[in-house]
């Protein structure tokens, strides 16, 4: 009976001890800062950068067609034939039109013969006028007669008119039919290359509502251009003379460069997506590129050289307080701030941002290189509604949670 009361006061004394470090252990985590995922301001280069894709043309290219229908004759000329200005790419055939012209020719002389008996008959009616005013004069015929003479005159001079418009309009016709048997025989505009051949021996082409095109011809390949379409969000950061890069399927490791000759205001709309065309220059002095190659595309918008950055999560971040401790000041409207771990403590720290490249910002003044900047909470802290995070190791009976510095 007296070992009772000592096992009593022994419990009695466990007991006391676990509700003690129990209080303790709350009152230590409440006052204890939460843990964060921290990284160091370092120094490095921040290039911004711009993408698009785009399709490389040459930069002068002409469609050559036909003005006439008719078959294809024969073919000068084939895909990558060099031409120069004026050789001979294809022939129609030319009966038809050469038979319009040799009508055309003796529609025109008919009408000159008409010119010459019209002359001859009002020559005639002038005679025949002149006598019978002199016998008028002479009152040798009735007054009648005499108007008779002047009326024929005058209908004579009238078909001298009609005759030679006649004429002019058979020399018209002379004309155009010489001009469509020379359109039958198809030269080329430019000194370049063939590119493209939409016809063959035997075929035939009709001009009636549109010329078709025979031939592509590229004028010069070492000079070619890429139009690219730039997102209308990123259109803004771009400007003429900008340096751009791009890549090629058919040279992946290669990279070419040009820069931007003209940014276009014409909007194109494609599934309701606004973009705009940027024409870059560019000089293929070895032929690697052709027409029709899509380009990955890479503009180089702002670079910064050795500068401090740091990574956006930290100018993402936003920092709520758990506790009286994690109180810090709010930043000044109109100012960027990161939080910043010195001796434990969060700090915020207003910071002044230069280039950007989506990963990493450049800091022009605020931070020192090797501050821990805060870019997000460990996953031992809860989030604002009281529940922890997916993956965050709990709190529990064999020690206080571990803190990322």
């Amino acid at each position: 009976m007296r070992a009772w009361p000592k096992v009593v006061a022994v419990g009695a004394a466990l007991i006391a001890g676990v509700v003690g470090g129990g209080l303790w252990w709350k009152g230590r985590s409440t006052d204890e800062a939460p843990p964060f995922v921290t990284a160091p301001v370092t120094r490095g280069d921040v290039v911004s950068r711009v993408t698009a894709t785009g399709t490389l043309s040459a930069t002068v290219t002409v469609q050559v067609g036909t003005q006439v229908s008719g078959r294809i004759q024969s073919l000068a000329a084939d895909f990558n034939s060099q031409v120069k200005k004026g050789d001979v790419l294809a022939t129609i055939d030319p009966q038809l039109f050469s038979a319009a012209l040799a009508q055309s020719v003796a529609n025109e002389k008919a009408a000159q013969a008409n010119v010459a008996r019209a002359k001859a008959q009002a020559a005639d009616a002038e005679r025949k006028l002149r006598r019978a005013a002199e016998l008028a004069a002479q009152k040798l015929i009735a007054p009648a007669d005499l108007d008779a003479a002047q009326a024929e005159w005058e209908v004579a001079r009238a078909t001298i008119d009609a005759a030679e418009a006649a004429v002019s309009q058979a020399r018209a016709q002379r004309q155009q039919a010489q001009v469509n048997l020379a359109y039958t025989i198809i030269s080329s505009p430019i000194d370049g290359t063939i590119i493209s051949r939409a016809v063959d021996v035997g075929q035939t082409v009709a001009a009636s509502l549109a010329s078709p095109t025979l031939f592509t011809i590229a004028e010069n390949l070492t000079s070619m251009q890429v139009h690219t379409n730039v997102a209308e969000a990123d259109v803004g950061k771009l400007k003429t003379d900008l340096t751009a890069t791009f890549s090629v399927d058919a040279f992946p490791n290669r990279r070419f460069t040009g820069r931007i000759r003209q940014i276009r205001y014409a909007a194109q709309v494609v599934s309701n997506v606004v973009t705009y065309d940027a024409v870059i220059d560019v000089e293929n002095p070895e032929l690697l590129l052709r027409p029709g190659m899509t380009a990955n595309v890479t503009f180089t918008t702002q670079e910064a050289k050795d500068v401090l950055k740091v990574p956006n999560a930290a100018l993402r971040f936003r920092f709520e307080p758990m506790g009286k401790s994690d109180e810090v000041p709010a930043p000044k409207p109109g100012t960027r701030a990161v939080t910043v771990l010195r001796a434990g403590k969060p700090l915020r720290v207003a910071v002044a941002t230069g280039v950007t490249d989506g990963s990493f910002t450049e800091v022009l003044s605020g931070l020192e290189e090797g501050d821990l900047v805060v870019t997000d909470r460990s996953g031992a802290a809860s989030s604002s509604s009281g529940t922890p995070r997916s993956g965050s190791p709990q709190r529990g009976a064999s020690g206080p949670p571990t803190r990322l510095f």
